[in-house]
């Protein structure tokens, strides 16, 4: 392949510092309807009866299943290096958090 080749086949990717910092989510919550998925990163905090989404991600089905392909490709990675993760207990938290109802 051509330098030129490769070139055309790159993305850049700019990530601003406010973006690198990251927000902290220790609860996803997923909704989807037949066009759209709908990811709320949630950080809930021990004794605070509200907990805020910090971010919301809106995929086509197409996307969520490489996100999801893409997931389990590095949890595996992660798991050859460092062991297996412990699965957690789950939390028992309202089913409706004020997000739109998923449909099939």
């Amino acid at each position: 392949m051509s330098d030129q080749q490769n070139n055309q086949n790159q993305l850049n990717i700019e990530l601003s510092e406010e973006i690198a910092e990251g927000n902290y989510s220790n609860l996803a919550i997923i909704t989807h309807s037949n066009s759209e998925f709908v990811i709320d990163f949630i950080k809930v905090m021990p004794g605070v009866p509200k907990a805020k989404v910090k971010s919301r991600i809106l995929l086509t089905p197409q996307h969520a299943k490489r996100l999801m392909k893409a997931l389990k490709e590095n949890v595996a990675k992660y798991e050859s290096v460092h062991g297996p993760v412990k699965d957690v207990e789950p939390m028992a938290i309202p089913l409706n958090f004020g997000g739109p109802t998923a449909q099939a």
